[in-house]
């Protein structure tokens, strides 16, 4: 049956009946979104876990918290919870964080979350940093085959700062210092034809050999074949990688080359990443750039699948979340 179908079925209905079936339906969405959150607890019950305290495997049920089951370690004697050091630790209302997602995942600002779901503003932005914070480390795989790398730039932004000293820029106002400067953010953008992509801050001003080395140093290979624009830096650092390394240069009309050799995706991500932070995000501060570049890149990797389930399921292994969130 169709969509067009459903609703003449669901017009012809009594008006009692129509309710009765929101009603029923609205419980199946929320059973369903909320069995998400149980995917820990599921693997723990399974014996698929670890205590978070000595990462031993040998543990047992030891009663419920508050509806949360919990487990006592037979190595260390410690007590936990599947959530236990984790970014889902100590929250409250859980039961609103399938929708909170939801709503993350579609780009909604924090006043929108926070009338959607009745929460407070303080409360919406701390969950969505422990939830970036959480997944920054996820799948950074090796560089395999053609890998393009270029920078773009960011204005150095202290958005939301109580103690400026100068005179705030107004939003869309260009910086004091024509070209490249120390009022920019550079941040270095690779990707492999594969899909593989890592997002780094660089620095202020322009971009060091030293901070493409430790971008994407850990990240290539032999077979590594580097495509980047002429910046003097990724020659020193092909050389010093003994990397096949492929310049493009767009003031001599260099777009392409031998036919596959270009750096059309790393630009197309470029543009993407912009727009997000600078129109959708409304701009985002300087401190928390390397967070939010963290959640771009892993919503590229995510885009076709389903965002919730790959949210949970990933930074739920990370149960050093909680103690990382507190220091940063």
């Amino acid at each position: 049956m169709d969509r067009l179908a459903i609703e003449s079925y669901f017009e012809s209905l009594p008006k009692f009946d129509q309710d009765s079936l929101l009603t029923s339906l609205s419980n199946i969405k929320t059973k369903s979104d909320f069995q998400l959150l149980e995917i820990r607890e599921t693997q723990f019950n399974e014996k698929q876990g670890v205590c978070p305290n000595c990462s031993s495997i040998k543990y047992v049920k030891m009663g419920k918290d508050k509806g949360v089951q919990r487990y006592k370690c037979k190595s260390c004697n410690g007590t936990f919870t599947p959530y236990t050091g984790t970014w889902m630790a100590h929250i409250h209302h859980k039961d609103k964080l399938p929708a909170y997602l939801k709503l993350m995942g579609q780009g909604l600002s924090l006043d929108k979350i926070c009338k959607e779901l009745s929460i407070n503003k303080k409360t919406a932005f701390d969950w969505r940093h422990k939830i970036i914070n959480s997944i920054k480390d996820v799948e950074h795989g090796e560089f395999i085959g053609i890998t393009e790398s270029d920078e773009t730039f960011f204005l150095h932004s202290k958005k939301g700062s109580d103690s400026l000293l100068e005179k705030p820029r107004k939003r869309g106002k260009e910086v004091a210092t024509r070209g490249i400067s120390k009022e920019q953010v550079a941040v270095i953008v690779s990707t492999d034809r594969k899909g593989s992509v890592s997002i780094d801050i660089a620095g202020f001003g322009r971009m060091s050999k030293a901070a493409i080395e430790k971008s994407i140093g850990n990240k290539i290979g032999k077979q590594t074949i580097l495509c980047t624009d002429g910046l003097v830096s990724y020659k020193g650092f092909a050389l010093d990688n003994s990397l096949e390394h492929h310049v493009l240069r767009a003031d001599l009309k260099q777009f392409v080359k031998q036919g596959k050799y270009h750096i059309q995706h790393v630009n197309s991500l470029h543009s993407r990443l912009k727009k997000w932070i600078n129109k959708d995000l409304y701009g985002v501060a300087t401190k928390y750039l390397q967070n939010y570049l963290n959640w771009f890149r892993f919503k590229e990797k995510f885009k076709n699948r389903s965002y919730i389930k790959e949210v949970i399921t990933a930074s739920l292994t990370n149960t050093k979340a909680r103690e990382e969130y507190l220091c940063s």
